[in-house]
């Protein structure tokens, strides 16, 4: 009797505090679909696909801080602008973040899928909004400071370095269309 009393004890226990552990589940806060349909309306255009050859691959790895990352990567674009779904390892779950870049700028940031579990903050828009206007100097550093949020360090700087990415991807597919 005492035994059983024990396992459905901890059995419950388990079951209460197991949503809180390191799985976290996978919180979609705006459709990629979505994402696209608000930026471009009904004249979604096509997707395309840059691919990342040797050069930019040097590049890439270097804004990333990794050498790790997919062959092409697929953008939408039209006359002015470009959007890049893009995603970067927080801690150690992909975060899926949308970009908009017009001009050479940061136009929006949306964090669409984020599935750590912890940092979840990085979606609101007093931490995007700070990338609006942001360009890259020749170094594809940001020409300005992101402010961090405590505790969300790890997906602060995932969605930085997506942000240098993005911009550097933009002038890729820029240059390469003149």
């Amino acid at each position: 009797m005492k035994n059983s009393l024990l396992a459905i004890s901890l059995c419950a226990l388990f079951v209460l505090v197991s949503p809180f552990q390191e799985g976290h589940a996978e919180e979609v806060y705006l459709e990629p679909d979505t994402f696209l349909a608000e930026v471009f309306g009904s004249s979604l255009p096509d997707p395309d696909v840059l691919w990342i050859t040797k050069d930019r691959k040097s590049v890439t790895s270097r804004i990333m801080t990794h050498g790790k990352g997919p062959r092409r990567i697929r953008y939408w674009a039209d006359a002015t602008r470009t959007a890049w779904i893009l995603e970067e390892i927080g801690k150690v779950r992909p975060i899926t973040t949308g970009y908009v870049v017009k001009s050479g700028q940061i136009e929006r940031v949306a964090v669409l899928i984020y599935r750590e579990s912890r940092g979840w903050e990085v979606r609101h828009k007093f931490f995007t909004d700070q990338f609006v206007g942001a360009t890259v100097d020749a170094d594809y550093r940001l020409d300005r400071y992101i402010d961090g949020i405590s505790g969300a360090t790890l997906s602060v700087d995932a969605l930085t370095r997506l942000g240098r990415l993005a911009l550097y991807l933009t002038e890729e597919i820029t240059a390469e269309n003149k």
